[in-house]
């Protein structure tokens, strides 16, 4: 007899014993998942992940983030490659969380999958490695067996610390100051459905664009770098989701605003290939693509081409990509 699966099923009638192993859950290689990464990151595995507070601060204030990597995730799965996913996790969130002027402290991941399989390792791998590069400790985290889920799916939270004296908002920026664009490592994790829109109409081809993986770069080095150095920088932006156009203006106080010349760096060939594939408007990709500008700093005029040769000097490229005005003035 064929059993249809909409057909009620009395267990203890068939003989059947069931197990969570059964259900899609293996509860063993769970343990041993965890097992595993404890051997890597000592002190994980308790019910809440602790840190001691660093001292020096007069006036210490925490700030906190959230983010995912969003259809990027759709990349690797075509790739069969989740070796740098998990550090774009890291990036995604530390990178919000230091316009502040905040010191990264500590990360907290989710990652729920199918089961545990070596993508599941690769992504925890990436996750520490950004964690190492953003010099702040992995906490904790969950990893979620979900057996009716078909693709992986993963979320970060991320703590930094700043004195209040020392907060970065944005309230010394004034006309006539300069911005600096960062340059990025490529897409970073923005942009991603709409190049996935064009792979699947086999417009653009992974085999030919493997630096769609190319994980997404860290600032933390080069911000702390330059917050050490003195208090000129003035306001941050991590260029994300809605491009420079949407992203600079938040660190701007009420009543200004930045020319941006697009001129000022060169424009990545990848943003040029997903130009001419999808036939996308110049205005629509600005809105939705870092261009490759994946970082923004506001220094007074007198200090830009230190912040530059401090930035340079850290392995990253920069630009002058700009200058505030007052809204009433441009």
């Amino acid at each position: 007899m064929i059993r249809n699966w909409d057909d009620p099923l009395d267990f203890k009638e068939e003989g059947i014993v069931l197990d969570y192993k059964t259900a899609g859950v293996d509860i063993d290689a769970g343990n041993k998942f965890v097992e595993d990464l404890k051997n890597r990151v000592p002190g994980l595995g308790g019910f809440g992940g602790m840190i001691k507070v660093p001292v020096g601060y007069e006036e210490p204030i925490l700030v906190s983030g959230a983010d995912g990597v969003g259809t990027k995730l759709n990349i690797c799965t075509i790739a069969n490659d989740y070796t740098t996913i998990g550090q774009d996790l890291v990036a995604m969130c530390v990178n919000d969380v230091i316009t502040c002027g905040a010191n990264p402290l500590y990360f907290l991941d989710y990652v729920s999958t199918q089961k545990l399989d070596g993508n599941v390792a690769d992504i925890m791998v990436g996750i520490l490695k950004g964690c190492e590069i953003a010099g702040m400790d992995l906490l904790g985290g969950e990893t979620a067996e979900h057996p009716r889920q078909l693709h992986y799916d993963m979320a970060g939270f991320c703590t930094g610390i700043v004195d209040k004296k020392d907060i970065v908002d944005g309230k010394s920026i004034k006309p006539s100051d300069r911005v600096i664009g960062l340059a990025s490592s490529g897409l970073h994790s923005n942009g991603y459905s709409l190049v996935n829109y064009l792979l699947t109409r086999h417009q653009i081809f992974y085999a030919d664009h493997p630096e769609l993986l190319t994980p997404t770069t860290i600032y933390a080095p080069v911000v702390n770098r330059l917050l050490k150095e003195g208090d000129w920088i003035y306001g941050m932006a991590h260029i994300t989701g809605g491009g420079i156009p949407e992203n600079l203006p938040r660190c701007l106080p009420k009543g200004l605003t930045v020319r941006v010349d697009y001129d000022s760096w060169p424009l990545p060939e990848i943003f040029k290939e997903i130009q001419l594939k999808g036939n996308v408007d110049m205005e629509e990709m600005k809105r939705v693509f870092n261009l490759g500008i994946g970082y923004c700093v506001v220094v007074p005029a007198n200090r830009l081409e230190l912040t530059m040769d401090i930035i340079r000097s850290e392995g990253i490229n920069c630009w002058e990509i700009g200058e505030v005005y007052d809204k009433l003035s441009s």
